[in-house]
């Protein structure tokens, strides 16, 4: 078998979807079973008005854990991992502003999160580890075509659209 970026890039994208997927849903499961640690997260950050903090402590495992399914699954890709982008985006923006702000805090990513002893804070990490998750995510918006997916076969295995051909015949 001769490897190819035709033949390769279906692979990767798909390495990509469980990669994301999966961080999203464990990150996402890991949170609901203790709304009150997820809360006291969301909280930590100092950025929501007090009455925001317990619907986005309820609502954001939930997209997580939908966002990371879809991606999973293989479905709605392109939108999922636009979506999984902006999540990445939206952590990012609070690590980095707890961070500049000298705030002592878990982030939260993983259940658990708050205040916590000084020099306990992993703001490096995270920064890399979302940023990291960022680029992924980006790079399956711009090709999410799969292996494994139900959303459809990969595109080398979409004949080409005789109107228009060096267009995909879908965009997903």
């Amino acid at each position: 078998m001769r490897w190819s970026a035709g033949t390769v890039g279906p692979w990767l994208a798909t390495a990509a979807r469980l990669l994301l997927g999966g961080v999203l849903v464990v990150a996402g499961a890991l949170k609901i079973p203790d709304p009150a640690a997820a809360e006291r997260a969301v909280r930590a950050y100092q950025l929501l008005p007090e009455g925001l903090v317990g619907p986005v402590a309820f609502g954001l495992p939930v997209l997580e854990i939908a966002v990371g399914l879809a991606l999973f699954a293989g479905v709605f890709v392109r939108t999922a991992a636009l979506g999984a982008a902006a999540l990445m985006v939206v952590f990012l923006v609070g690590v980095v502003s707890a961070w500049a702000r000298g705030l002592q805090i878990d982030c939260g990513c993983f259940g658990g999160g708050g205040e916590v002893a000084p020099g306990e804070t992993a703001y490096p990490g995270e920064v890399v580890r979302d940023t990291a998750l960022l680029l992924v995510a980006l790079a399956l918006a711009r090709r999410p075509r799969s292996r494994l997916a139900l959303g459809g076969p990969p595109a080398a295995d979409v004949p080409p659209d005789p109107a228009h051909p060096t267009e995909l015949t879908d965009a997903r």
